[in-house]
């Protein structure tokens, strides 16, 4: 499929499309053999609610956004390098359906499909991406992910000291290292991840300290042998927490609350051929 609509008018039209809908706030993704897969609605499991993301599936990447007007304007790009993702196919829940996770050493995250089928579609497109561009690379398959965050409503109190209840005054925070839902006094401490973001990120107590013990066998193994030189993924910004991801809590929804997005008898996806 990529080879047969690589440097096809009809791709071009299609890319230049999805630049036009993200406008001026998304990045350029037209460049050489890039080829636009598929694109549809899944649903995403964010940190307040579930919501509807805009996702575009490339031979090369993942992009995905909020919806503003569907096929007309999308904002907050998110651009994935499919060389960092790893799947994890998830089981259903009461409030979800057809769900899957998508990890990468910055992000990871779950999403749901409007069908079995669309699940299905949409991991074995994904999986297809990712082998080839794994064998073009020489590349292994990444072993390190960014913890998931734990959705708010899944708990009433602190996941750490299990005495703090959650209130409209007592916040929720979340450790950046686990993604457990904290409370502040069990998450005072910050500590500096570069793989997720140039500045010290809120962790839990517990992961604080086994963060500080890594740092410590680090410092020691770095008198005995030389820095290794680490790759950076260009064109993929840090996203994972609230900062980058400000559109999960927009103040304004498109959508109304009770909208079924996972309902098995609407198909969003399309995948071209």
């Amino acid at each position: 499929m990529v080879d047969h609509l690589a440097n096809t008018e009809i791709n071009s039209q299609r890319i230049a499309a999805v630049e036009n809908c993200f406008g001026a706030s998304g990045q350029p993704l037209a460049v050489p053999g890039r080829v636009l897969l598929g694109e549809g609605i899944l649903t995403k499991e964010c940190r307040k609610k579930p919501k509807p993301r805009i996702f575009f599936l490339f031979n090369d990447i993942l992009v995905y956004g909020s919806i503003v007007i569907n096929k007309r304007k999308y904002n907050s790009q998110h651009i994935i390098p499919l060389e960092d993702v790893t799947l994890e196919t998830l089981p259903d829940t009461l409030q979800m359906k057809n769900r899957w996770m998508i990890k990468t050493s910055k992000k990871s995250f779950v999403v749901s499909a409007a069908s079995l089928t669309e699940r299905k579609e949409w991991i074995s497109h994904l999986e297809e991406c990712i082998r080839h561009l794994l064998t073009k690379t020489g590349r292994q398959p990444s072993t390190e992910h960014a913890a998931p965050w734990i959705p708010d409503k899944a708990t009433d109190i602190c996941m750490r000291c299990t005495q703090t209840k959650f209130s409209t005054l007592t916040r929720r925070h979340h450790c950046r290292k686990c993604g457990f839902v904290v409370c502040a006094d069990c998450s005072r401490q910050r500590f500096l991840m570069p793989r997720l973001s140039p500045k010290p990120l809120r962790v839990c107590n517990l992961c604080y300290r086994q963060l500080l013990a890594e740092k410590k066998k680090e410092a020691e193994a770095d008198h005995r042998q030389p820095e290794p030189i680490h790759s950076a993924v260009l064109g993929y910004e840090p996203s994972s927490g609230d900062d980058s991801d400000k559109s999960d809590d927009d103040k304004v929804d498109q959508w109304p609350a009770d909208t079924e997005f996972y309902t098995s008898e609407v198909s969003w996806s399309s995948f071209h051929s």
